[in-house]
């Protein structure tokens, strides 16, 4: 469903700032295809607010008072896996995106974003594509490089698919229901790509996805 053409897209800004949310409503409001539907303050009232609103998509501070939008995010996409959030932060360290991916996360873009790539981003993720601020899409980068990850190992089609699920935190019960395939097969494909990319364990497998997901499936937004 192209949501672009059907209904606006909703938008739920989540910052402690009062400032930088003004700031990024100001950003957003050239776009008519783009309704800003709620704005919280705080991590628990982000995870309320997700409830009651059902926002497209959650423009999320990494660092708010309470709970992170790390955790925030992990919380929203158990209980709305549909609801697509960037994160947006000052900080642009290869942990801290890893760690934003593992929880759900489909971007992360340099709060000094410009007012055109913002819009693009949400855009973007809404169609199923990741984000990156251009720095942290060459970090990242340069940490599969260091970690000889290649993006071509001889995966099959599956098994893409099955590591694009597992970077998106989901696990073999999860995968199975997805695909509709039973856990067991589920099971039977994660061994065999660990063997392909000789990986001995699960935390192997689930870095190897974040990179792998992030080399794939991204685009770049050039930084204001």
């Amino acid at each position: 469903m192209n949501l672009r053409s059907a209904h606006p897209i909703r938008v739920l800004i989540a910052d402690d700032h009062e400032i930088t949310r003004i700031g990024i409503r100001r950003l957003l409001s050239t776009a008519n295809d783009i309704e800003i539907c709620a704005e919280a303050s705080n991590g628990q009232q982000t995870i309320d607010l997700a409830r009651t609103m059902h926002p497209n998509v959650i423009l999320m501070d990494v660092m708010m008072p309470g709970m992170s939008g790390i955790e925030v995010t992990q919380r929203v996409k158990a209980e709305s896996p549909d609801t697509f959030v960037i994160m947006l932060s000052s900080m642009e360290d290869e942990r801290q995106v890893e760690r934003a991916m593992f929880a759900g996360a489909d971007g992360y873009l340099a709060k000094d974003v410009g007012a055109h790539d913002l819009v693009d981003a949400i855009r973007t993720v809404i169609l199923g594509e990741r984000v990156f601020s251009k720095a942290i899409t060459e970090r990242l980068e340069g940490k599969r490089r260091e970690m000889d990850v290649e993006p071509s190992v001889g995966l099959t089609k599956r098994e893409e698919e099955i590591v694009g699920l597992v970077a998106k935190g989901l696990t073999s019960q999860d995968i199975a229901k997805k695909l509709f395939i039973s856990p067991r097969t589920v099971e039977t494909h994660r061994a065999r790509i660990m063997d392909k990319l000789g990986v001995n364990n699960a935390a192997g497998l689930v870095r190897f996805a974040l990179l792998h997901s992030t080399y794939h499936d991204s685009r770049n937004i050039e930084e204001a």
